[in-house]
């Protein structure tokens, strides 16, 4: 059976004012991750590999060395740009999208790219879906044969990697202790998701607008505070005890609803 290829992702990740929370994640779980399975690719997002014990230069290498890239230009966001850039300087195949409200990007206005609709309605995700999952195979199999990058164009020599440099035997324990460090910190990781998963199934997840103060409407999986002290994040509400519960790292908090305490908590951490 062949090894799937890969695709790596290169997004926003950060939520910004111009979306709702949330809105890229979603950008890639409904139409991108669908559209590169459907293409038979593997789509591996910036922010997973770093959750996985990888570092920087993992990331740059799967960059340079992934079959494919997808690259959204909604919001010009320019660690994007930055990346985009490091993939043509060895010139790679890329496909490049960007949502309909975002503005076209001179410098590379002279490439192909697909649009989607932010709003994300059903019906516009679904076309995306089958538009992009073609445009995934068309630029893969032609990679060889079309214009990919800026390099190419102005007939420069694409950059290329140096041979692996072997590191020091200090370096080499540090790095290993590193790696350490990060798998401990995601086991940490998955036991408070454990445990939070557990309170989580006594807990009633409402719309947002169910609950609120005077200062917020209570929205999942956001931060609040309490005098600029942070109270966790919002995972539910809690109908058996009349309680908001909150994750701190491995600790769930609750609060009672109508409290003091509620009425104090707010989204400004100050």
């Amino acid at each position: 059976m062949p090894t799937e290829k890969q695709c790596f992702i290169i997004m926003p990740f950060s939520d910004t004012n111009n979306y709702e929370k949330g809105h890229f994640r979603r950008v890639y779980e409904y139409i991108i991750k669908p559209a590169c399975k459907l293409a038979d690719f593997e789509p591996i997002r910036g922010d997973d590999v770093t959750n996985s014990n990888y570092i920087v230069i993992d990331i740059l290498r799967k960059i340079i060395n992934s079959d494919l890239v997808i690259c959204d230009l909604s919001n010009n966001n320019p660690n994007v740009l930055y990346e985009l850039g490091l993939r043509q300087a060895f010139n790679k195949p890329a496909v490049l999208i960007k949502d309909k409200i975002t503005d076209k990007i001179f410098d590379i206005q002279g490439f192909r790219y697909l649009e989607y609709d932010s709003s994300l309605r059903i019906d516009e995700v679904e076309k995306t879906i089958s538009k992009l999952s073609d445009f995934i195979k068309n630029t893969h199999d032609n990679k060889d044969t079309e214009i990919n990058s800026v390099v190419q164009m102005l007939g420069i020599e694409p950059a290329t990697l140096k041979n692996k440099v072997e590191l020091s035997e200090e370096n080499s324990v540090i790095l290993n202790a590193i790696n350490n460090l990060s798998k401990k910190i995601n086991k940490l990781e998955i036991s408070s998701d454990l445990k939070i998963n557990h309170v989580r199934s006594n807990i009633n997840i409402g719309r947002s607008s169910d609950i609120k103060n005077e200062n917020v409407d209570f929205l999942i999986g956001s931060d609040y505070f309490i005098n600029g002290d942070f109270t966790g994040k919002y995972i539910g509400f809690n109908p058996e005890n009349s309680t908001l519960e909150f994750s701190i790292g491995e600790e769930v908090k609750s609060i009672q609803l109508h409290s003091r305490e509620f009425y104090l908590i707010d989204d400004i951490p100050f």
